[in-house]
C-alpha cells in the first residue's frame, strides 16, 4: 500500500495546526530524500518551505543536525529575518537563509526552496558555459536558468536584489563558482525540478570528461520543452515525491515524528 503523509494516527508532537503538521512531515519527509540521495553537506545547505496560510512565516532544519536527524517536530519556525517563532533547542543558521530569506520574500509563489553543495552541481555552476544543453535533462531547464556572480559567502542583505535581479523570471538559479538555487510553487514542484536539474549535471559532468559533446539543436530543443509542458499536470512531481516517501519510510519512519 503507498505511503499516505497524513496525520491520522500521528498527532502532531507540537502546538501547531494540521495544515503546518503536514508542511513539517512533508518537508521532514524531503530532508530525509535528500540524504538518502547523497545531497546534502552535513549540517550545512537548506530547504525552507512557508507554512501554509501564513505569508510571513518559514520551516528551516535546525541547525548542527544531519539531514537524516530532521524531523517533523524539531524543525523550526522562523520569521524573515531568522527569528524562532516557536520554541525549539536548536541555533538556526542564519547566514545560510539570507538568501532563502530574500527569494521567499520577494517571490510570492517561492513556497518551497532548496539550495545544495553536491560535486556535480557545483562543478557546473564552476565552469565557464554553465548547464548546457548536451543531456536529455539539461534540454528541459534550456533558457531557464539564471546566472549570478561569485561575490562570497551568501550572508550580506544587499545581495539580495542582485539575487532576485539575474534570477529573473526562472526557478533556477546558479551560484557561480558556488552553487545551485531552486525553488518551486510547491514542496512537490521543486523537489522534482531539484531531481532533474542533480542528473542533468551528473550527466553534463560525465560526458564533458569523456569528451566533445554533442549539442542539442534549438529547434529540437523547443519540441523537447513543447512536449515537457504537454505533460506537466496539477500537483506537478506529487506522484514522484510520495514514491520516494515511500523508500525511506523503509529505512526509517522517525521523520514522522
Amino acid at each position: 500500500m503507498a505511503t499516505q503523509l497524513r496525520s491520522e494516527g500521528n498527532k502532531p508532537r507540537i502546538d501547531c495546526s494540521e495544515e503546518e503538521w503536514k508542511a513539517r512531515q512533508e518537508l521532514a519527509a524531503c530532508y530525509r530524500i535528500f540524504d538518502h540521495m547523497g545531497w546534502c553537506e552535513g549540517i550545512y545547505n537548506h530547504i525552507t518551505l512557508r507554512v501554509p496560510g501564513e505569508r510571513d512565516a518559514f520551516l528551516i532544519n535546525p541547525f548542527g543536525l544531519m539531514w537524516d536527524e530532521v524531523t517533523a517536530s524539531n524543525l523550526i519556525k522562523i520569521d524573515p529575518d531568522g527569528n524562532k517563532l516557536s520554541d525549539s533547542p536548536y541555533p538556526v543558521n542564519l547566514a545560510g537563509f539570507t538568501q532563502h530569506a530574500t527569494f521567499h520574500q520577494a517571490l510570492h509563489w517561492a513556497h518551497a526552496i532548496v539550495h545544495t553543495h553536491t560535486p556535480d552541481t557545483m562543478a557546473v555552476c564552476c565552469s565557464k558555459e554553465g548547464l548546457t544543453p548536451t543531456n536529455f535533462y539539461s534540454c528541459f531547464f534550456e533558457g531557464l536558468v539564471g546566472y549570478h556572480d561569485f561575490e562570497g559567502i551568501t550572508v550580506r542583505k544587499e545581495e539580495g536584489e542582485r539575487l532576485v535581479r539575474n534570477l529573473g523570471n526562472r526557478q533556477v538559479l546558479m551560484l557561480r563558482n558556488h552553487g545551485p538555487v531552486l525553488m518551486g510553487k510547491t514542496l512537490y514542484e521543486m523537489f522534482f525540478l531539484y531531481y532533474m536539474f542533480q542528473r542533468a549535471c551528473e550527466v553534463q559532468v560525465k560526458t564533458y570528461s569523456i569528451g566533445e559533446p554533442v549539442m542539442v539543436p534549438p529547434e529540437v530543443i523547443e519540441i523537447h520543452q513543447r512536449d515537457r509542458d504537454e505533460m506537466l499536470v496539477d500537483e506537478f512531481g506529487k506522484l514522484d515525491f510520495e514514491a520516494w516517501t515511500r523508500r525511506i519510510d523503509k529505512i526509517d519512519t522517525s521523520w514522522r515524528e
